[in-house]
C-alpha cells in the first residue's frame, strides 16, 4: 500500500471528463459554480428517486465518469443512496493510536443515511465486514455498505435487510491478515476515486459515485432523462409504435 495517495491521484475518474480521467480529483472543477448544489439532504432524497441507470445516462450526458460495475447487492432489499464515509483496508502496519476493531471508526463517524464505503482490494481473501459491524451500522442509522472486497457473515447481513453491495462473499475473518489503514481518506472502489462526502447511488445494475460540487447538474440530466423515458412509456401504451417511440426519443436522449 505504499505510495497509495499517488496511486490515487493518477487512477482518479470520479466524474472527470471522458477521455481525461487521469486528470487529478480536483482538476475538474471548471464548471462547478454554474449550478448551486442543493442541500444535502435534498439531493439525497432526489438521488433515491432515481436509479443508477438514469445517473449513468447522466453521467455520460456530461461526460463524467464514476461507475462501478460487478459489485452486486448481496443482502438488503431495493435502491440505497447516501453520501460516503469512507475506510481503507490492507496488509502492513495499522495507524499508529489506540488498537480499534476495523470499521468501528467509520460507523461512529456516519450520520443517519450515510453509506459506508469499504476499499480491500490487498488480494489477501478476507472479510473487509462482518455482522456484528453491520448490527452496528443498522442501529447507527446507515443505509448500507458498498465494499470493493469480500465481506463475511452475509447470511446474518440478511436477516437484518442490511444493504451490502460487494465484490464477493467469505468465511475468513480479517484478524491476522489485514487491518484498517484509514477513514475518511480516498478510497479507491473499481476504477473510481472515492471521497467522503461524495454521493452514492446503488441498485441492482451499479454503484455509482458523484461529486459534490457535480450533484445538481447531474441530477438535473437524470431527472430530465426519467421524464422522458415515462413519455416515452406512456406513448407505448398509447400504440404508438416501438420503433418510432425508440427512434425518435432513445437514440437523442443523451444530445438535447
Amino acid at each position: 500500500m505504499g505510495g497509495a495517495g499517488e496511486d490515487f491521484r493518477r487512477h482518479s475518474r470520479v466524474n472527470q471528463p471522458v477521455g481525461t480521467q487521469r486528470m487529478t480529483h480536483s482538476m475538474n472543477t471548471s464548471d462547478s459554480g454554474r449550478n448551486p448544489s442543493p442541500a444535502p439532504a435534498e439531493a439525497v432524497a432526489r438521488l433515491a428517486r432515481l436509479d443508477c441507470c438514469a445517473v449513468s445516462d447522466a453521467l455520460d450526458k456530461l461526460k463524467l465518469g464514476g461507475v462501478v460495475s460487478g459489485l452486486p447487492q448481496l443482502s438488503g432489499a431495493g435502491r440505497i443512496a447516501g453520501r460516503a464515509v469512507t475506510m481503507r483496508l490492507g496488509t502492513g502496519a495499522p495507524p499508529p493510536g489506540p488498537v480499534r476493531h476495523l470499521g468501528t471508526t467509520a460507523i461512529e463517524a456516519a450520520k443517519v443515511g450515510d453509506i459506508i464505503v469499504v476499499e480491500q482490494k490487498s488480494g489477501v481473501e478476507a472479510g473487509c465486514w462482518g455482522g456484528i459491524l453491520t448490527l452496528g451500522a443498522q442501529l447507527r442509522g446507515v443505509a448500507g455498505v458498498v465494499a470493493d472486497g469480500p465481506v463475511r457473515d452475509i447470511d446474518e447481513a440478511k436477516a437484518y435487510g442490511f444493504a451490502i453491495f460487494a465484490r464477493s462473499c467469505t468465511a475468513r475473518t480479517a484478524r491476522g491478515r489485514i487491518v484498517e489503514l484509514a477513514t475518511n481518506q480516498p478510497v479507491e472502489i473499481g476504477d473510481v476515486l472515492v471521497s467522503a462526502g461524495d454521493y452514492v447511488i446503488a441498485d441492482g445494475s451499479a454503484v455509482i459515485f458523484v461529486l459534490p460540487e457535480h450533484i445538481e447538474r447531474v441530477l438535473q440530466a437524470a431527472e430530465t432523462i426519467v421524464a422522458r423515458e415515462a413519455a416515452m412509456a406512456g406513448a407505448l401504451r398509447a400504440g404508438q409504435p416501438i420503433t418510432e417511440v425508440m427512434g425518435a426519443n432513445y437514440e437523442h436522449m443523451l444530445k438535447a
